[in-house]
């Protein structure tokens, strides 16, 4: 990039040089011309080696050839001026499209930049610095304060706030403790942790999503495709009208001479150079899926992102997607004891159980547990626990639980998980347990009427109470309930099959349990699959975080992507078309020419990088 400014800042000063002598000292004719030449060939040289390079090889109709015959002609009719003049604005277009490209690329290669350059591998009780490729699942590593976590694994020592910013878009730091999970790209900030390691660093998480974004790219969406064909037959098309003005015209109007009809000719051939198109269009793409990655999202090519663009409905997994995953407590209704006194004796009693709904207990009561205080626990399959703490008596469970031992009980109207609570045979209570919704969730919903998508479905396997009242919660249009996958995909297919001609479904799920209907769906959302394999291979857009909110800002950077395409697609063919029609009449000249070309390519360009604004 710096040797193409030199040569264009030398090439410059000869060229404006030669422009004062021609109109100062016309008697220095031959001075003149030759500080043309020399100008021309320093920014010149290179395209004419490519246009022969290319016509060698078969490649003949591409911009190298264009700008080779156009300037070549320009200087054999003596207009050498013009000659320099197209090679030079030609080059400072490429200058531009050079910094654009380099621009996107840092966007998206600010991953690469914090890849992990060694791993302090601890072996035989020494710390040595290795390469994180040798390094074996299994083994242990420790990370200091400042370094980069190199792979995949768990906390087995220490605790430290750790920076996951270039993984999932957080400004946030996360704390980690003993048995959390860290994933490899993230930068430890404070204290000392030592991980067991869990992936090779080619199965990496960061490793994957760098491969993801790199091979992005090579999926062209349908204006992509449309451009390259477009380019394919318009060059050729414009030569041969180039011909006809060169050649047919002086000898059916004789009213303007050959000399002319040829400068009109290469002028023709410098407007009708579609770089513009070839250059901005596949660079909106690329600066869009560049601009989503700092938001965190992954988005795997640029037809997925034009896809985005059409969504008009959204379908979303309930657990995991809207809603936490995480079951609490959420209300406590005590008789005669004190709440707290009832949430430890449900603690005690569910003490060794690993349910999710033991976890939420053990973890509201959030105090050490006497194991010598359990003098019994047994299990009563589809019913609940029978314990014996100290000296009570503990039933904890569901109705069929109270009723079987005979016990009268308050039943609760509330909406989620109810455990109820006997001590002694007297009802003393009851715990409702519920998934939480996503602090987001309703705002997503919010905004994705917002930005034109007609409609919002759920679909999941929890029962129908839970289910509408997540749903009303939320502001979902549809729910489908107590559904298998296999129900889940059946419904997708519904909705696709009553879909608007050339839009798209979109179906978001956390990618563990959903990879049907995530490669069932016109566009697959992983919602929060950092670290999930089967997440980043059957969906189109991987989202590095949990937040919902993240579908509405894929969305909006899928439409602000494709109205720039547009824009662009508009412009450079209506200014292309206008000025090559006046230039077949002589109308404009070839400094016009070089507008209609270079112009055009830098002003889409520009149009072009907004795309990698971090503000939508």
């Amino acid at each position: 990039m710096k040797k193409r400014l030199y040569k264009i800042i030398i090439s410059a000063i000869l060229f404006f040089i030669a422009l004062i002598f021609k109109f100062k000292f016309p008697e220095l004719k031959w001075i003149n011309i030759i500080m043309f030449l020399f100008s021309y060939l320093i920014v010149g040289l290179e395209i004419l080696k490519k246009a022969f390079k290319n016509i060698i090889r078969g490649k003949v109709f591409d911009e190298n050839f264009l700008m080779a015959i156009a300037t070549l002609g320009a200087i054999v009719i003596g207009e050498f001026a013009e000659a320099v003049a197209v090679m030079l604005f030609y080059q400072i277009g490429e200058l531009f499209q050079s910094y654009a490209v380099n621009k996107t690329r840092k966007s998206i290669s600010s991953l690469v930049d914090i890849m992990p350059d060694y791993a302090n591998l601890i072996k035989d009780g020494e710390v040595e610095k290795v390469d994180p490729d040798t390094v074996s699942i299994g083994d242990t590593i420790i990370i200091k304060p400042g370094e980069k976590v190199p792979l995949d694994g768990v906390v087995v020592e220490g605790n430290s706030m750790i920076d996951t910013k270039a993984l999932t878009g957080e400004s946030v730091p996360k704390t980690i403790h003993n048995g959390d999970e860290v994933l490899s790209g993230c930068i430890n900030l404070d204290g000392i942790i030592k991980i067991r390691v869990t992936k090779e660093f080619e199965d990496s998480t960061f490793n994957r999503i760098i491969e993801l974004v790199e091979n992005a790219s090579s999926r062209k969406s349908k204006s992509e495709n449309f451009i390259t064909k477009f380019a394919h037959y318009y060059t050729p098309i414009v030569v041969i009208i180039a011909l006809i003005i060169a050649i047919i015209c002086p000898i059916i109007i004789k009213d303007v001479s050959v000399t002319e009809w040829i400068y009109r000719a290469l002028s023709f051939l410098v407007v009708s150079c579609p770089c513009a198109l070839v250059i901005s269009i596949p660079l909106s793409f690329f600066g869009g899926i560049g601009g989503a990655s700092k938001h965190g999202i992954l988005i795997k090519g640029s037809n997925y992102l034009e896809m985005l663009s059409k969504t008009e409905a959204v379908v979303f997994d309930k657990t995991g997607t809207l809603t936490e995953g995480v079951f609490e407590v959420q209300k406590v209704l005590s008789l005669e004891i004190a709440e707290e006194k009832l949430i430890e004796i449900a603690a005690y009693a569910e003490n060794y159980s690993n349910h999710p709904i033991a976890k939420s207990i053990k973890m509201a009561y959030g105090k050490k547990i006497d194991n010598e205080k359990i003098i019994e626990i047994k299990e009563i399959p589809g019913q609940g626990i029978f314990a014996k703490i100290e000296e009570k008596e503990v039933l904890i469970g569901n109705e069929k639980l109270m009723q079987e031992n005979k016990i009268k009980y308050e039943k609760s109207e509330d909406i989620g998980t109810i455990l109820y609570i006997a001590i002694n045979n007297n009802f003393e209570g009851s715990i409702l347990i519920s998934d939480k919704i996503k602090k987001d969730s309703v705002k997503t919903i919010k905004d994705l009427r917002k930005h034109g998508i007609k409609k919002t479905v759920m679909l999941t396997g929890d029962k129908k109470e839970v289910a509408e009242n997540i749903s009303k919660q939320v502001g979902i249009d549809e729910v489908y309930y107590e559904l298998l996958p296999e129900g889940k995909v059946s419904n997708l297919e519904n909705i696709l099959n009553n879909k608007t001609e050339n839009k798209k479904v979109a179906f978001a799920g956390d990618g563990i349990n959903d990879a049907p209907s995530l490669a069932l769906a016109d566009i697959g959302i992983a919602m929060g699959a950092l670290g999930s394999d089967s997440a980043i291979e059957a969906a189109d857009v991987v989202i590095l975080t949990d937040e919902p909110s993240k579908i509405v800002t894929a969305i909006k950077i899928a439409q602000k992507n494709m109205k720039i395409v547009k824009e662009n697609i508009v412009f450079a063919i209506g200014v292309k078309v206008l000025i090559l029609i006046l230039t077949a009449f002589g109308i404009t000249n070839m400094w016009w020419a070089v507008f209609a070309d270079v112009g055009v390519s830098i002003i889409s360009i520009i149009n072009s990088l907004r795309m990698l604004r971090k503000k939508i």
